[in-house]
């Protein structure tokens, strides 16, 4: 990347989520991979401290109640700070973007880390009028730009996918061995240390399965408990943990699964953990890694599982079937159908030593393909690629 070269990140707030998290990765690696970035955010939050400690720049400019002041403060600190290329990651932020450049050779770029089915009559406006006035959009799967391109039929030359990347240095944390070769070691690793079994008490002969996500619309898994209740049927000795929050504005997904499982007796069978600090720990002590989804663009959890070298079940989304290669690293099941799940699930449990040599074959896989150097170095391509 040609040191003439500069981009500024702009965020929203800085509150914990999918977004901040990879850019927060981005920023702590940005230096070793010779990435000349800086970052810009509106509003304050919980991972404020943690972006400053990456000695990357970063500056607080909120909007304030005179959005003309804001686009001349913007355009400023564009002038101020050489900026090449403005990266926005909502459409607000390369909307401000897009007038603030007027009149300059500033490239405005921006990502989709959703899809729009979420959006307000005003997010819609403004995502309909920016997705065509950037220089550029990236995705984060190509099914993601797909559904793009048709809806607002777009020039597809200026639509890029970027896979996220994942820092695995931070999943490996306290990890030594993070090429996966013999099933035998990774299921002797588990014996020896299953913390999360013996947190909930359980015995070591428990199938021990779980999924991560937070309870939000982005997520199915009232079809992960319909399946457990006919697991509970087959009279498998297993116990399943949902690690995740409940979420305000959707407080209605988290009581149904916990109605659900009451109503049909699998409490016993079934821990919340809400969110929790230790994932990469989590991961590991699980047996298999069983996830639902009903809009994901990418499945970073599912990534994460994989990199684990733990077997993985999910369904059939179209960007679970792009990042598990077609279902050769990880077994799909037919969505929101729990008696598939368990038809899929029934199998694995005959072949286990199987299932865990494929799970070796993912990690590695996963893990050259969905790095974060690799997002980076696939960044640094794309912005002197930018006309």
């Amino acid at each position: 990347m040609s040191m003439s070269l500069k981009v500024s990140y702009l965020l929203g707030s800085l509150n914990r989520g999918g977004t901040e998290t990879l850019l927060l990765d981005v920023f702590r690696n940005a230096k070793q991979q010779n990435l000349d970035a800086i970052g810009l955010y509106r509003k304050i939050g919980a991972l404020e401290t943690d972006f400053k400690e990456t000695k990357i720049p970063f500056y607080y400019l909120p909007t304030g109640k005179n959005i003309l002041s804001y686009l001349f403060k913007l355009r400023k600190y564009f002038k101020q700070n050489n900026i090449t290329v403005a990266h926005a990651q909502q459409p607000i932020d390369a909307l401000y973007a897009y007038f603030a450049c007027v009149f300059t050779k500033i490239s405005v770029v921006l990502t989709f880390h959703g899809y729009d089915f979420t959006e307000d009559k005003t997010g819609f406006r403004i995502l309909k009028f920016i997705i065509k006035r950037t220089t550029s959009n990236i995705y984060v799967s190509a099914s993601q730009r797909d559904y793009y391109v048709e809806k607002y039929k777009l020039d597809l030359n200026k639509q890029f996918v970027i896979y996220n990347g994942i820092s695995f240095d931070k999943l490996d944390a306290g990890i030594s061995n993070k090429k996966y070769e013999k099933s035998e070691s990774i299921q002797a690793e588990k014996v020896k240390s299953n913390q999360l079994k013996s947190e909930l008490g359980l015995s070591e002969n428990v199938i021990l399965l779980g999924t991560v996500g937070n309870f939000n619309k982005v997520r199915d898994q009232i079809t992960i408990c319909r399946f457990l209740k006919l697991l509970k049927e087959q009279e498998v000795n297993f116990h399943f943990v949902f690690v995740g929050k409940k979420i305000e504005n959707t407080p209605e997904l988290y009581d149904a699964c916990i109605q659900y499982c009451e109503e049909n007796k699998l409490m016993d069978s079934v821990s919340f953990l809400g969110s929790r600090s230790d994932v990469p720990q989590i991961l590991r002590d699980l047996d298999c890694f069983i996830y639902s989804t009903d809009h994901d663009t990418f499945g970073i959890a599912v990534v994460e599982a994989m990199a684990c070298a733990i077997p993985v079940i999910v369904n059939d989304w179209k960007v679970m079937t792009e990042i598990t290669g077609n279902g050769k690293y990880a077994t799909l099941y037919k969505t929101k159908n729990e008696v598939d799940l368990l038809r899929v699930f029934m199998l694995f449990l005959l072949n286990i030593e199987a299932y865990q040599r494929n799970a070796n074959e993912a990690a590695n896989f996963v893990r050259n393909k969905f790095s974060i150097e690799n997002h980076i170095l696939n960044l640094k391509m794309f912005y002197n690629d930018l006309k």
